[in-house]
């Protein structure tokens, strides 16, 4: 009896030292996640200027809306490949979902890709983390119950943050264009994230609805590309070049597909909390890459790309936007205060986990 309890025992801790071990590696792999979602800052302002040499009379949108339909197409072609077996189960309510989300991820990243084009890739990064302010606040709308103070904290900490990172000029109180329109992508993606909290979708297969969205996020960027074309040769053209070729690439492989499939295989291992705040390092991995990638992206592409500084604006807004986005993500000391703690917008938007349900772990 003696022999089998410390048997039992031994059994027991190994298997903890395992989990312990499993939770570690989630934890680092969806660090190497954020740091791919952080790429993708500086690799579409790499091509976004490498495309203004190659197009110089083409307007924004259509920069932005031909690598949205690129990108996404390409991605699907991937995901289709990765899901070919297992496609013809596919039901109404993955359809519905997809639709859903590609309607309102779509639009919002329209949104954040133009808007690059008139802000730095670092404060692209920190302003679209705004999201995740919104979604508690209409939480706490929808329950009819203030949110905790947690969150006018971090309401108010995102604010001085924004102000900060652009530079706002407090006698002519205005944002440019660049932060306003990722501000609106922030607002759209907010739509995004709540979509996923309908119920019914709580039991369809994620990369079905994965493959949908893709489809549908290059569809929406399919009529902006066509209406702003000037000839058809500008398709072609936008892409011409091997470094803007390289540059789709990274977006594709590293920044779409190998962040949502190391999301997807380790979100489920950790807790939504834990998840969160690994995605609150995706702003900060992005300026880092910014203080250097823009030199290389520069000297590859032959295009006028500096490198950016460490500037008090940067680090003062970059800094306090992230404490928001830690703060928000912190337990309510009470049960019914958990609702306005809907974890970061990268965790439900990316992997389908449904807000509210902090131990949720539905998977791509």
């Amino acid at each position: 009896m003696g022999v089998e309890t410390g048997t039992a025992i031994t059994m027991k801790r190994d298997s903890k030292m395992s989990g312990d071990a499993i939770r570690l590696k989630a934890l680092r792999m969806l660090m190497v996640a954020s740091a791919f979602w952080g790429l993708s800052f500086p690799t579409t302002k790499a091509l976004a200027v490498s495309q203004q040499e190659l197009l110089p009379a083409s307007s924004s949108w259509f920069v932005a809306s031909l690598c949205v339909v690129y990108r996404f197409v390409i991605a699907t072609l991937v995901l289709l490949v990765l899901s070919a077996r297992s496609l013809t189960r596919l039901t109404r309510l993955e359809l519905e979902q997809g639709l859903g989300l590609g309607l309102f991820g779509g639009v919002g990243i329209l949104l954040q890709v133009d808007g690059m084009a008139y802000t730095s890739a670092s404060s692209s990064a920190f302003l679209t983390q705004c999201y995740c302010l919104w979604i508690p606040a209409w939480v706490a709308w929808r329950e009819k119950s203030w949110p905790p103070a947690k969150v006018f904290l971090s309401c108010g900490l995102v604010i001085i943050g924004v102000a900060a990172l652009a530079n706002l000029d407090w006698q002519q109180a205005r944002l440019g264009r660049g932060e306003l329109e990722t501000i609106a992508a922030s607002l759209v993606f907010t739509g995004q994230i709540l979509w996923l909290e309908r119920p019914q979708y709580a039991g369809n297969n994620v990369r079905h609805c994965s493959l949908v969205m893709f489809v549908v996020m290059a569809a929406v960027g399919l009529p902006v590309a066509l209406v702003t074309t000037r000839q058809w040769g500008d398709w072609f053209q936008a892409y011409g070049s091997a470094p803007t070729l390289g540059f789709l690439g990274i977006l594709v492989f590293f920044c779409t597909c190998g962040g949502y499939l190391l999301m997807n295989h380790w979100q489920r291992r950790v807790t939504a909390t834990e998840a969160g705040l690994m995605y609150c390092l995706e702003p900060v991995f992005a300026s880092g890459f910014a203080l250097f990638l823009p030199g290389w992206f520069s000297n590859w592409a032959a295009v006028p790309y500096a490198n950016e500084e460490l500037s008090a604006s940067l680090l003062v807004g970059g800094g306090l936007i992230t404490a928001a986005n830690v703060l928000i993500q912190l337990p309510s000391s009470t049960p019914g205060q958990a609702a306005a703690n809907i974890s970061m917008p990268a965790t439900e938007q990316r992997n389908g986990q449904i807000p509210g349900r902090p131990d949720d772990t539905a998977s791509r």
